[in-house]
């Protein structure tokens, strides 16, 4: 995937970024799937622009249901990053490829 700057992602299995990383892919214009997996209340309490909530506890029943293209580039994150790894492990189980993790959460930024 690339964009106008030249920025590529080509890894198929789970990559962890830090806040620089993930701010280089959106600020490429990467179109990417920002995943917050925390709460509803903690994500509307606040969140990643344009990020998209499906909490940890539904994600394995709903990830299929929002998320249509499994080859999309799929950030995930969360607080602290532990929920957030125990997500990529259901994503992949479910199918999906590109996925990047956000090491150490919202804590982190």
């Amino acid at each position: 995937m690339k964009t106008k700057k030249g920025f590529k992602l080509t890894r198929k299995d789970r990559i962890d970024i830090d806040i620089y990383e993930l701010r280089k892919i959106t600020y490429n214009n990467i179109e990417a799937i920002l995943l917050d997996v925390r709460s509803p209340l903690e994500f509307k309490e606040g969140h990643l622009k344009n990020a998209i909530n499906i909490p940890l506890y539904d994600l394995d029943k709903n990830c299929n249901l929002r998320i249509k293209d499994k080859n999309k580039v799929i950030i995930v994150y969360c607080q602290s990053g532990i929920r957030s790894k125990k997500a990529i492990k259901i994503l992949y189980k479910n199918g999906f490829m590109n996925l990047y993790h956000l090491k150490g959460g919202l804590d982190k930024l």
